[in-house]
């Protein structure tokens, strides 16, 4: 699973930097579909590793959940998250006052608004490009913890909870109402849904009930993707095939289906675990850092585009291994032991 976590993040990465046009244009000085021709009609894809994170989420969540009380769940969750989002913040903020062409800094009500990692709901520009995932991630994880986790995560309760959302996101569909799109995320939800089922079919075996709720998130899911990623017609440079998102969609349900079977279990090599371990800041950096880097070497250094790419996406890692190493590992236990301290509660 750390594995597909890493290919997921490195799908985004890909699609970044040469699958779409917009900031990473003026990084390359012209248009990745130019620069890149061929590379860019595979990046144009990679958008939908973000689809491929929720589906891998759903997994990891059930399981790191279970047998947890709802403090438990908090905890693990804030000092998972934000010690390198902070960090990020921080980074990606300098790197806009060094070189603002690339990622012009925000003002400073912005950035600190930035910090609560809420600023999608408040109205306010996002410092990371990529905080709309996680705002994503923290309402999938609300609903988690107020329908399951609350209670005690069980089998009938995930499965009860994958229905019902299913169904509440069909609704919520028909109503067209954009609260009700927002809490119950109609778009997103077949992704965490599948995963959750996954996770059932890993820890109890083969179940028709669950395979009916994974092959519904997936007929879902692959709507959704299509509806979102393409339209009828001439696109421009970046050019996408429905029947190519429905494939991508469905190797992603079927690498996390392996996993869930158990097929992969002797992929214990220990750099897999380090693979995981850097996803989330990689994830968080990677775009504008990565074109603040892509700036300076190609345009400032001269140096060769292709090259360019690969150092870009290798300082990326290298980056997002100092935060794991020095931000993350240090920072992330004390928080929640922090969190889990005794208060005396107040009179």
């Amino acid at each position: 699973m750390d594995g597909l976590r890493l290919l997921a993040a490195l799908m985004v990465c890909f699609y970044h930097y040469a699958g779409k046009n917009g900031e990473v244009a003026q990084s390359w000085h012209q248009s990745p579909g130019q620069k890149f021709p061929t590379l860019s009609q595979f990046a144009t894809y990679g958008s939908l590793g973000v689809q491929f994170f929720f589906l891998i989420s759903g997994f990891v969540i059930c399981m790191s959940s279970w047998g947890r009380s709802m403090g438990d769940f908090f905890r693990s969750r804030v000092a998972r998250l934000y010690p390198a989002y902070w960090a990020a913040i921080v980074l990606v903020t300098a790197a806009g006052l060094i070189l603002p062409v690339v990622a012009g800094p925000l003002r400073s009500d912005e950035i600190l608004t930035n910090l609560t990692m809420l600023q999608q709901p408040m109205g306010v520009p996002r410092v990371l490009g990529v905080d709309w995932t996680l705002w994503v991630e923290v309402r999938f994880y609300a609903l988690f913890a107020l329908f399951v986790v609350w209670r005690g995560v069980t089998y009938r309760r995930v499965v009860m909870f994958c229905c019902l959302w299913t169904l509440a996101g069909v609704f919520a569909r028909v109503a067209d109402n954009p609260l009700t799109d927002e809490l119950v995320m109609r778009d997103h939800a077949p992704y965490f849904i599948g995963g959750l089922a996954f996770y059932l079919i890993h820890r109890f075996g083969n179940d028709l009930l669950l395979w009916g709720i994974v092959g519904f998130s997936f007929l879902l899911g692959q709507r959704y993707s299509v509806t979102a990623l393409w339209h009828p017609g001439p696109q421009g440079q970046f050019h996408r095939s429905p029947y190519v998102i429905q494939l991508i969609v469905l190797v992603a349900f079927v690498a996390v289906a392996a996993v869930a079977l158990g097929w992969t279990s002797r992929a214990n090599w220990r750099w897999l675990t380090v693979a995981g371990a850097l996803t989330y800041p990689f994830y968080l950096i990677h775009e504008h850092l990565g074109w603040f880097f892509i700036r300076v070497l190609y345009r400032e250094f001269g140096l060769n585009a292709w090259l360019t790419f690969g150092t870009t996406i290798v300082s990326m890692l290298c980056i997002a291994w100092l935060l794991h190493r020095f931000v993350e590992k240090p920072i992330g236990p004390r928080l929640k032991r922090a969190l889990a301290a005794p208060r005396r509660a107040p009179e």
